[in-house]
This record gives structure tokens, sequence and C-alpha cells, in this order.
């Protein structure tokens, strides 16, 4: 009989593989006991040691089932794509990719919509992102998912490009499928030089407010150092910046903050800087827009 961690793929090992190189089920059971292997789900182990998280979960559920694919929330996260709480039913409000939605058999879709990511069978970035413009229980929610695609920005620690391109999303929602008018009268309301969830439910709630600042500008301190602050009414001089949950980690990202807000009060278009946590955005947009008006009017000629 072979080893039952040589018969492991990914970490992973399916009872129906150990039994077919020869593994009697009783002395199996006991084996995988005896050594400490997890249990994942009916018929799938991980070896000892391993955390079983959202991936190895994916992982054992697509050897068990071959045509399974990964969609909504789980492609998302696969894909370094943040969505809302709500998006797809299944993530946090954070705007960071969440506890991952269950992904079903996808034996329907077109396979140009299918790829392999991190390891794992998913939707495309484009597919992911139009399904979840469809599902979206909000226009917030459709559009901070195309935001983050089509942006270039760091998510769970890693720097990436843009995933996905307009046109793509374009082509991928002109297809007649449930929620695609919906989600096509949204698109216009992407802005790809968004930062961050939370500077796109900035923006939408600012518009609704018939607050138009300019997204990410480049400025320049007197030294030359380039900033770009999330928003900026240039006429009246007032800088609007959004700082996220995760932005002051540690003490150096505090201190960097505390640097950069410094330089940007130093740049010429700059007369006044206003900031605004993720959750005030999220939960007091009234608030939020209410002050920026009050700053408007206070900095008017």
């Amino acid at each position: 009989m072979y080893e039952l961690a040589t018969l492991a793929r990914g970490g992973v090992l399916l009872t129906a593989r150990a039994l077919a190189a020869g593994w009697p089920p009783g002395r199996l059971a006991a084996c995988l006991r005896r050594e400490g292997w997890q249990r994942i789900c009916r018929g799938a182990w991980a070896v000892p040691g391993k955390e079983t998280d959202w991936r190895v979960r994916e992982t054992a559920l697509q050897l068990l089932r071959p045509r399974r694919v990964c969609g909504l929330g789980t492609a998302a996260r696969l894909h370094r794509i943040e969505v809302l709480a709500g998006a797809a039913g299944r993530t946090r409000a954070t705007g960071t990719a969440g506890p991952p939605a269950p992904a079903a058999s996808r034996a329907s879709l077109p396979p140009e919509d299918v790829c392999l990511r991190r390891g794992l069978r998913a939707t495309t970035a484009a597919r992911t992102v139009a399904d979840l413009m469809r599902a979206a229980g909000s226009r917030e929610e459709a559009v901070v998912a195309a935001d983050s695609a089509l942006s270039r920005r760091t998510v769970e620690g890693v720097r990436r490009d843009p995933p996905v391109r307009y046109e793509e999303l374009v082509a991928q929602l002109a297809v007649r499928r449930p929620g695609a008018p919906r989600a096509r009268a949204w698109l216009p309301l992407t802005d790809p030089a968004a930062g961050s969830p939370a500077e796109t439910v900035a923006r939408l709630r600012m518009a609704d407010a018939s607050l138009r600042p300019e997204c990410q500008p480049l400025l320049r301190t007197p030294g030359g150092r380039p900033l770009r602050p999330d928003f900026l009414f240039r006429a009246a001089g007032l800088a609007v910046e959004v700082e996220g949950y995760a932005y002051h980690g540690t003490r150096r990202a505090h201190e960097r903050d505390v640097a950069r807000f410094n330089a940007l009060q130093s740049c010429p278009e700059v007369r006044r800087v206003l900031r605004f946590t993720a959750r005030e955005v999220f939960a007091h947009p009234a608030r939020m827009t209410a002050e920026i008006r009050a700053a408007l009017a206070g900095l008017a000629p």
C-alpha cells in the first residue's frame, strides 16, 4: 500500500483514492485518526498540521466533484476582487474579500468563462464581476466589485494589476442574463481611479448629494513629492481622504499616514483636508456629505 501522504493532492486526501490504492476501510480510518488527519468533509481529509481554510475546503470539493467551478464570492477572492457585505450574500462590510460563497457545478458555463486561478477552477475575472453585478443587491455592491477589478491596487497584502478591462465587462453584460439591464446601467458609474471599496461608496454618496470632486488627482508638494488625495474639490481647495480599516495596522503605517497628511496640506492646491473613516462612509454617509458641504461653504470666497 502507498503511504497516505503520497496519495494526497494539494494537502488533501480523498478516501476513495486511498481505498483504490489498497487501504482497507477499517485500517484507513484508524490510521487517519491516529496520525492526526483532519476531516474536511465526507470523503476528504487534510494532511496533519495543515490549516483547513477556504482554499483547502474548495480544493477538496473540486477533487470530489470535477465539474465544480468557483463562482461569485469564492471566485472574487481567488482573483483578489473586493466585494461589500451582501455581495453574493456572503462577504463582510470591510470591503475585503470575506468568507467565500459556495460554488456549484457549472456545466453550462462556456469554456472561455472558466479559468484555473491559484490552483482552482473558477469563473474568469470578467465573468465573476459580471455575475456579481447582476446578483448585487445594491448599486454600491455592484460598483465596488467593478471598481476593484478595474483598478490597480493592493488586496490582501498583494499588489496586483487590474484583472479586468472595461470592454470585457461591457461584453459580459451584453449577454442576456437575469439582472443584466440593471448592471449595464451601473457600469458607467465605475471609476478605475478608486483605491478602495470605501472610496467607491464615498464617491457614489457624494454624487447622490450633487458633489462631484476629482478622484485621485495628481498633486505635488513644494518639494516635488507626488501625492494623490482620494478626492479634491479643486476650486475650493478641499481635499477629502477616506481611511480604510486596515490602513493603520502598524506603528510604521500610522507614522507614514501622519507624514502624508502633513505633506498633503502643503500642496498649493489644498487649503483644507477632511478625513473620514470607512465606517463613517458606510454607516453615516449623510453626515459625511453634510460635513463636506459645510467645509465647501466655509472655503467659498
